[in-house]
């Protein structure tokens, strides 16, 4: 969840991987990231080869969601990538190319985000089996006083600010 006063966000410590490339690429998910992701979410991922499945349910809300981390793919122009995606009992949420993550353990939730150019795409998975998809985001707006957005965008700014320093190019 986030809050009414932009300003609170920076409350929170996030722990993450912080690339140094100007433009991002995608990103290789390590084993030790892995462990980040199953320690902030409060599960074991089943793993095979490139891929780590996590099952998470809140019994309180009834919720259920599949995260599955596909480490790296490979394409058929013999690049690589990496794919992020959520099932859930009645939608499937996808990031392809996803160039870092923030895991906080204090907000019980990671990250995913696909960064192109101007743009972010965000991914958010929490531990109660929660998830949110925020597309298209303007990366401008991260620095911007968060007080004088319009409302319609104050969560999805909020909410992938804090993944501004996972990207060199945004300062």
């Amino acid at each position: 969840m986030y809050f009414g006063a932009a300003t609170a966000i920076f409350r929170f410590v996030f722990n993450g991987r912080h690339c140094s490339a100007p433009a991002p690429m995608a990103y290789t998910f390590s084993d030790t990231d892995i462990e980040r992701i199953e320690q902030v979410l409060g599960v074991t991922s089943k793993r095979s080869d490139d891929l780590a499945r996590f099952e998470l349910q809140d019994e309180q809300s009834g919720r259920r969601i599949t995260l599955e981390i596909h480490c790296v793919v490979h394409l058929p122009d013999g690049g690589t990538t990496s794919l992020v995606s959520v099932y859930a009992a009645s939608s499937f949420l996808q990031i392809q190319g996803c160039t870092g993550f923030k895991a906080s353990q204090e907000l019980g939730e990671v990250i995913f985000v696909a960064r192109s150019g101007d743009t972010a795409n965000g991914l958010v998975v929490e531990r109660e089996a929660g998830c949110s998809l925020y597309a298209n985001v303007d990366a401008s707006l991260f620095s911007t006083d968060f007080t004088q957005l319009p409302p319609e965008l104050i969560m999805s700014t909020v909410a992938l600010s804090v993944t501004e320093d996972l990207f060199g190019d945004l300062q």
